[in-house]
Order: structure tokens, then C-alpha cells, then sequence
């Protein structure tokens, strides 16, 4: 009774607030009894009018989209900061928060919506007192139109029709962080993430169907690769506090990201699995880019309001840490820049980092895991069937498996070499947002080469490619190269993102991306030894 209360109490809030805007201002979930979500000219329509006669406000587009809609970005500043130079001058953190990345998972589309239209007009304007706020509400512009009734079964039809997953190019933005292939990547980073240089990244979601307990869950940027910093602040910090906070001020569960399986383990379950730690995911690449990132993923089996609801929780009060936080955020941030850089200068050449990686369990288990129970039943064939139960219950002690270990490593160089002939590797790395310069005279690099045995590549396709995994070893090499050719100095900010995508490797590098096949293929790998052509030097001569 107790949580139906609360449920209908969070309905109640969401319909009464709506009551109080004119109707330009009420999204299509308040004007449908949240049957419907809203189409990308409704965004837009909103957008508009929230902004309009509004100094702290300003939109600008990241790009345009395969069917030429332009993808908003609602800039969010007390001083009427309208430029990524004028964000840097003000010294103030960046903190950019995304719905419909997946534009079936609606309801971050629609929450984001609703907290703009606080700050803007409601009781929150305050939060632009100490940060800059960019909202980008509908990332996936084209397939959040393309909405029919199934699209999220695990939504069970709330609301009635949603759009697609992929974008309409056919990738999932959500797999595209290293290889940037669409339109919407390369808009994001070159014009977004590049410049405008966040704080922090937010990424809102829904689940694909697991039945815990929890209304919203959370999981930081997983990369073992990059600093430490910033994923312990936002692990043992942020998150803990914005989820008291949320359970506080919203009678709102919130908890830790994570997947359990019954048929695997029996019931009760004693362990969950994060997803896992590749780069590709654009939350994990933050950890690349030393910079905090945090995943929201709604519960897909909630309806449609009580999703909007607790999105809306979990966003407000991040930025209401952020609000508080901001500053120290951003020093954590630049130490871990500067500690990356560092480690290139003094020990380049001499250590290792990992490459690869395979999920591990945390040391100190979640004590009270909530999930809705079930009872343990026998099918025909005599096997055990898991049949849900309407309650929530509490395991205690679960094992979170929410940690990476490397099961290769490779050593951190001082930079790369790229032949001229690779120029489209130097170009792919300069739109990340990576220094790449150009050789003016010849120079002699002592370091490593990577003699390659075997390319092996997937039989089934993920996300139109056949990923590729190479067989070979290092050798201690010395190469010439002269004129023409590209060199990434390591001792720079991104140092850990160039490592991961270059490194041959590397569980999601640009190898993996078959960015090199066609080398490979030319020089008749199948039947050679074949040397991966980027130069990994550890001493200049």
C-alpha cells in the first residue's frame, strides 16, 4: 500500500504542476494522461516557447540529421553565455545532459523538458548560478518520429508508440563512441563535447527488462584504462548522495545499473552484472576523456509517468549537486588531466595499462539489493521456472559485478607514428579532438613494433562491421620517418583515449573497428606476418 501511495502521490505531483503552465508550455505527456510522447516539432515547439523573451537562454543546433532536422542543444547560463569560448572565460563547469539517444526511451526526452521548464520559468532558476547547463532533449531527431505500438515491448505500451533504437543511418548511437560513423557522433563531439569541454556527461535511458526494485538505476563511466579520479568521485560520492537526495525529496528508489539471472544462479539471485567497460558506449569514453559521466536507466516496466517522474528526480538533483559541487568537479577533473600527462613524461616507455579488460566483482557487496521476489516452479520437463511476484523484497549482501580487471596490457608510450599513407587515422584521431602534428624533417623513433600473425574477424556483424581481434607481439624497434608523416605527442589530455584506440590490441580500438583491414588484407595477412603500421616510440632521436 505503502509504495502504491507513493506511486499515485508522484502521479498526482506530475498533473497538478501541470495544471499551473499555459498550454505552450505542457509537454505531450501532460496533454495526453501520458499516452503519448512527444513528436521531435513538439520538442522543438516547446523548446521555442520555454525560451522565448528568455536573456539566460540560448539554442544552437549540433548538427543536422540524415533527414536534414536539426539536433538542439538548449544552452543554460545566468550571464547569457552563448559560446563554448565565452563558457571557458566564465570558469564555471559545463554539465550537458541527453535524452533519446534511443528514441523508444522517451521519457529523458520529456524530463529534460520539464526541468528546462523550471529553471526557465518555474522555482529553479538558481541552478544557473554556478554552471552552465546544455540540454540536448532529442539527440535521435529522425527515428524519434518513426513510432508505432511494440517498439519497447518491455514498456508493456506506455506509452502507446515510441520510435526506433537505431538512428536512420541504422547504427545505435549508443555503439558509435570510437568509430563515429553517423552524423549525430560527429555533430556530438566535434561540435559539443570538443569544444564545450563537460564537466560532466549525462545519458538517460530506460532498461531492457530486468525486475529489480528500483524506479531509476545509475552506473558511472567504466574505464580502467583512464584515471581513477573521477570515477570515484562520482561512484563514491555524487551518486550516493543524489540518490538520498532523490529518496528524500521524491519517495523515489533509486540504485546500482545492473542485470541478474535466475536461470543462471536460482532464487534469490546472489550477484548482478553491469554492462560492460568498452568506450563505444559514450558514458564509458568520458573515462577516457577524464572527465565524470553518469548513466541513467529508467525501469522499462514502470508506466510512462512514474518513468518521467523519476528521470526528472534523478536529473534535478544531479544538477543540484552539480549546483553545489561544481568547482571541485572540475579539479578533479584537470588533476586527472594533469596526472595522465604526467605519467606519459615521467614514466612513458616504462609502464603499462590495460588494453583489455573482463568484468570482476566489487570488493564490498550492495547489502541490500531490493527486486521484486519470485517463486520457483517446475515446467513439464521437470525444470525450474521463475514466476515474478507483485512484492519487492531485499536481498542482502548481493555481489555486484560492476568492476573491470586488464587481462592484457600493453606499455604507455611517449607518442605514435602515423605513415603519410595513414592520413585517415590522423584525421579520424583530430575529430575526437586529438593533437595530431605533421612531420616537417626526417626523425629517428626508438620504441615498439607490433608484428601482426592473424586478423580474426567476427562471423555475424555487430553494428554493420565484422569486429577484428589481431594475433602478434611487440618487438623493440627503431623507424625513421620523415616529412609528411603524423605524430600524436602522448603528453596531452586525451593521452588515454589515443592510447586505447591506437594500441593493436585494445578490446575497442580502432583495429577492432576494421579501420585497418584493408592494410591487413593488402598485405596478405592470411599468409604473413604483417607489421601494424603505427609506431609506438618511447625516445626521440
Amino acid at each position: 500500500m505503502k509504495r502504491i501511495s507513493l506511486l499515485l502521490f508522484s502521479f498526482l505531483t506530475l498533473s497538478l504542476t501541470a495544471q499551473n503552465w499555459p498550454a505552450e508550455l505542457l509537454i505531450k505527456p501532460e496533454k495526453t494522461s501520458y499516452r503519448e510522447t512527444s513528436t521531435y516539432q513538439e520538442v522543438m515547439d516547446f523548446v521555442n516557447a520555454a525560451i522565448d523573451g528568455k536573456s539566460q537562454a540560448h539554442l544552437m543546433s549540433m548538427g543536422k540529421s540524415l533527414e536534414g532536422k536539426d539536433i538542439p542543444v538548449i544552452v543554460l547560463a545566468k550571464s547569457g553565455i552563448k559560446s563554448p569560448e565565452e563558457a571557458k572565460a566564465s570558469g564555471l563547469p559545463v554539465i550537458y545532459i541527453q535524452g533519446n539517444i534511443h528514441s523508444g526511451e522517451v521519457e529523458g526526452k520529456e524530463s529534460v523538458m520539464l526541468v528546462m521548464r523550471d529553471i526557465l520559468h518555474g522555482d529553479k532558476g538558481y541552478l544557473l548560478e554556478n554552471q552552465i547547463i546544455l540540454f540536448a532533449p532529442i539527440y535521435n531527431t529522425d527515428s524519434n518520429d518513426k513510432m508505432k505500438a511494440g517498439n519497447r515491448p518491455s514498456q508493456e505500451g506506455s506509452p502507446i508508440e515510441t520510435g526506433l533504437r537505431a538512428n536512420s543511418q541504422g547504427w545505435d548511437l549508443n555503439r558509435d563512441g570510437i568509430k563515429m560513423e553517423t552524423l549525430e557522433t560527429n555533430a556530438l563531439i566535434q561540435n559539443v563535447i570538443v569544444p564545450w569541454d563537460p564537466t560532466l556527461f549525462v545519458d538517460l535511458h530506460t532498461t531492457n527488462g530486468t525486475w529489480h526494485g528500483y524506479s531509476l538505476t545509475w552506473a558511472p563511466s567504466y574505464h580502467y584504462a583512464g584515471e581513477k579520479a573521477p570515477y570515484d568521485y562520482t561512484w563514491d560520492k555524487m551518486l550516493p548522495d543524489v540518490t538520498d537526495k532523490v529518496l528524500d525529496n521524491y519517495s523515489v528508489h533509486l540504485g546500482p545499473y545492473g542485470y541478474y539471472y535466475p536461470r543462471r544462479e536460482g532464487w534469490p539471485i546472489a550477484s548482478i552484472f553491469t554492462y560492460n567497460h568498452h568506450p563505444r558506449y559514450l558514458v564509458n569514453q568520458f573515462g577516457l576523456r577524464n572527465r565524470m559521466a553518469i548513466l541513467s536507466e529508467a525501469f522499462a516496466h514502470e508506466r510512462f509517468y512514474q518513468r518521467i517522474n523519476s528521470t526528472y528526480a534523478f536529473v534535478t538533483e544531479i544538477l543540484e549537486h552539480t549546483h553545489l559541487n561544481g568547482k571541485q568537479m572540475m579539479a578533479i577533473n584537470k588533476q586527472a588531466e594533469a596526472d595522465a600527462i604526467n605519467l606519459v613524461n615521467e614514466k612513458g616507455g616504462k609502464v603499462s595499462k590495460g588494453v583489455r579488460y573482463r568484468m570482476t566483482s566489487l570488493k564490498k557487496p550492495i547489502e541490500k539489493y531490493r527486486t521484486y521476489n519470485h517463486i520457483v516452479s517446475k515446467n513439464e520437463e521437470g525444470r525450474d521456472v521463475f514466476v515474478r511476484k507483485p512484492e519487492i523484497i531485499e536481498l542482502k549482501n548481493v555481489v555486484n559485478n560492476s568492476a573491470f580487471e586488464a587481462t592484457v596490457e600493453a606499455v604507455l608510450p611517449k607518442g605514435y607514428v602515423i605513415p603519410k599513407e595513414f592520413g585517415a587515422i590522423a584525421e579520424h584521431l583530430k575529430k575526437h579532438g586529438v593533437k595530431v602534428e605533421t612531420l616537417t624533417k626526417n626523425m629517428r623513433f626508438e620504441g615498439e613494433v607490433f608484428s601482426a600473425t592473424a586478423l580474426n574477424r567476427s562471423r555475424r556483424p555487430f553494428e554493420k562491421h565484422n569486429m577484428a581481434t589481431i594475433e602478434g607481439s611487440f618487438a623493440n624497434a627503431t623507424r625513421k620517418y620523415g616529412k609528411g608523416d603524423y605524430w600524436v605527442d602522448l603528453a596531452q589530455p586525451l593521452v588515454n583515449l589515443i592510447f586505447y584506440m591506437l594500441e593493436p590490441q585494445s578490446d575497442d580500438g580502432l583495429v577492432n573497428w576494421n579501420f585497418f583491414d584493408e592494410y591487413f588484407d593488402e598485405n596478405d595477412i592470411a599468409n604473413n606476418t604483417v607489421e601494424y603500421p603505427i609506431f609506438k616510440y618511447f625516445d626521440i632521436k
